[in-house]
């Protein structure tokens, strides 16, 4: 009997197609890559194959297709979406490139949310999308995915369940919008969505003006184009070494936007042939350079609660960072990219200026350049085979580390016993820096309906110097952390042509924002034994940016008794907010029981790498 020979691989135009040997009973089955890896569990793993094979054949895929290294594209378009408008092309030139390197490119849906679409807040539903991509990634046969996003908690949702999944992730961000025009004025959304809303609210703008402005604030599909959290998050993607360079700033209308995403493509093969992972790229020195880099560009505070979120995903890294990492390294950072909230321009003009590559040469002394990226090079190595050489316009936007348009600490960490836990200020927004350190009696909303029916009254008791404190808008109180924080000033207030004033509230504001704002107050005032839970009208608060410290100036005793009191109101009461969150139904219970405090990242207890602990 003649012997049976070896499997050959057969040949086709050419191209050699490898070896079919799925199907050898006799032989256990080699997983752990491509069509191979998370096989559905059936008790029979050729069986497994052989049936996800059928299928999959069904949308026309060859056995040649079939064996290359799989690429995962997250595809996150949606019409409620505008920021994400551009991502179906982003798509094709993502396959593009994937397609050129070897790989066969999959796209896939999850969860897509708009800061402006989602009630009552997408930070609500961010560890939602965080959730979904984590076990979409996980669950699917991936050897690598490139994660578009874009919108501010789309790029921090796809770090965390990214990071969490451990496969080879790349993230795509959709880019800024470009500037709009009115009356031969640049507009951008959304500080400029803010100001001018402000100024109608002041009676300067009448209705025709705010109609028409309402058409040019946001002109193209894309991001925020000023330093709100959609372009923080991307810079932030970037420093920690996740993406090209120039992919934190390329307008998302641009050719160049397309380039970057056939890039991504293309890289995602080579990363998915090393199986570098994010738990192995990622050290706590890349996470000090995302947050220099956050200072350096005047960032926003949501990129506090977002990248503590991140880092605490990583089994080696949870605890590495906190809050004070911030502060410590705001001492020592300068602010140096010139664009709104903290200064005048605009997203187009930091990329014209160099971007992300002109920022980290000029940022060079202050970097842990040994710090790895997701294509296996330094930090150091990425920026000596990029060099950049500065000129006037990029000077302008880019400042150099000798004339810094904020000397140190654009972002500044408080505490006290009004926010033992930290709370957070972007001091560089300041509208007034007098309000650096000021102290003034309290005017005290319960909660955002609160704020709402009286902030306008004739009759509220409030000046310029008054403090305006809003509770209710934590993490769990409102709940999802509303970006409320930026309280409006009252109009009788703003009808005088005052434009700030001392804010403070547990919630976030919108990194389009700017004001002086203490932000993120923690524990949130829901929690029964929070201090900022029991502030009264009139109360007298400090806050002093120099010294770090917001305090109620209330006798401790006073204090103790206003916890101990609302502590027995809390405890039996039945049906009030802090007992019914036990027994709530759907995601809202889930998210009320297990979302944690500001300071660690507004994430699931769950989720985090350290998980839930002990009850």
């Amino acid at each position: 009997m003649e012997e049976p020979k070896e499997s050959q691989p057969s040949v086709s135009n050419g191209v050699k197609k490898p070896a079919n040997n799925d199907y050898d009973l006799t032989q256990p089955l080699q997983t752990g890559t491509g069509l191979r890896s998370g096989l559905t569990s059936y008790g029979d793993a050729h069986f497994s194959l052989f049936l996800r094979k059928v299928f999959i054949k069904a949308l026309g895929y060859s056995e040649d297709s079939l064996s290359r290294p799989i690429i995962g594209i997250i595809n996150t378009y949606s019409a409620l979406n505008p920021c994400h408008a551009n991502v179906p092309q982003l798509i094709e030139a993502v396959k593009r490139g994937v397609q050129l390197s070897g790989g066969l490119a999959v796209e896939f849906p999850t969860i897509s949310l708009h800061e402006s679409f989602s009630s009552p807040t997408s930070m609500f539903l961010r560890n939602l999308m965080s959730m979904d991509t984590e076990e979409m990634i996980k669950a699917q046969p991936l050897d690598a995915v490139v994660m578009i996003g874009g919108c501010d908690k789309t790029v921090p949702a796809q770090l965390m369940g990214g990071i969490s999944a451990n496969k080879p992730v790349l993230p795509l961000v959709t880019g800024p919008m470009m500037p709009g025009s009115y009356r031969g004025k640049r507009l951008g959304a959304c500080t400029d969505c803010r100001n001018n809303w402000a100024a109608f609210r002041a009676g300067t703008l009448d209705v025709e003006d705010i109609g028409a402005l309402n058409e040019e604030l946001a002109p193209t599909a894309g991001t925020c184009g000023v330093m709100g959290t959609a372009s923080t998050m991307a810079c932030v993607t970037a420093a920690l070494g996740f993406m090209p360079l120039r992919g934190a700033s390329a307008p998302a209308v641009s050719s160049a936007r397309l380039r970057i995403a056939e890039e991504t493509g293309t890289n995602a093969v080579s990363v998915a042939a090393a199986k570098r992972t994010p738990q192995e790229m990622l050290c706590k020195e890349s996470f000090l350079n995302a947050i220099t880099v956050l200072q350096a560009i005047g960032g926003s505070t949501n990129a506090v609660v977002h990248l503590m979120a991140i880092v605490n995903r990583h089994p080696k890294l949870s605890g590495e960072i906190t809050l004070q990492t911030f502060d410590d390294i705001g001492r020592e950072t300068p602010l140096l990219v010139d664009l709104k909230p903290s200064g005048d321009n605009y997203m187009t003009d930091f990329h014209n200026a160099g971007g992300m590559l002109g920022l980290l040469h000029t940022l060079k002394p202050l970097l842990h350049l040994e710090a790895i990226t997701i294509t296996g090079q330094t930090l150091g190595q990425v920026l000596d085979a990029n060099p950049f050489r500065t000129f006037q316009f990029s000077s302008e936007i880019i400042r150099p580390l000798t004339n810094p348009l904020y000397p140190s600490s654009s972002l500044v960490v408080l505490s006290g016993n009004l926010s033992p836990n930290g709370c957070v200020m972007k001091a560089s927004a300041s509208k007034d820096r007098h309000l650096l350190s000021h102290s003034g009696p309290a005017v005290v909303f319960k909660n955002s309906t609160d704020l709402a029916l009286r902030i306008d009254d004739p009759d509220l008791p409030v000046t310029k110097d008054s403090i305006l404190v809003l509770q209710g808008i934590g993490p769990i109180g409102n709940p999802g952390m509303p970006e409320a924080g930026m309280i409006p000033i009252p109009r009788k207030l703003s009808s005088q042509g005052v434009t700030d004033m001392l804010r403070i509230s547990d919630g976030r504001m919108s990194g389009t924002a700017g004001g002086t704002i203490v932000l993120h107050v923690s524990p949130e005032s829901v929690v029964p034994e929070s201090v900022f839970g029991v502030v009264k009208d009139g109360d007298w608060i400090s806050c002093d940016v120099e010294k770090r410290s917001l305090r109620l100036d209330v006798s401790e005793e006073e204090i103790a008794r206003r916890i101990g009191e609302r502590k027995r109101v809390v405890e039996g009461d039945e049906k009030g907010a802090w007992k019914m969150r036990r027994a709530r139904r759907g995601y809202r219970g889930l998210y009320e029981r297990c979302v944690n405090q500001a300071e660690e990242g507004a994430d699931f207890d769950f989720l985090t790498a350290a998980g839930p602990g002990d009850e």
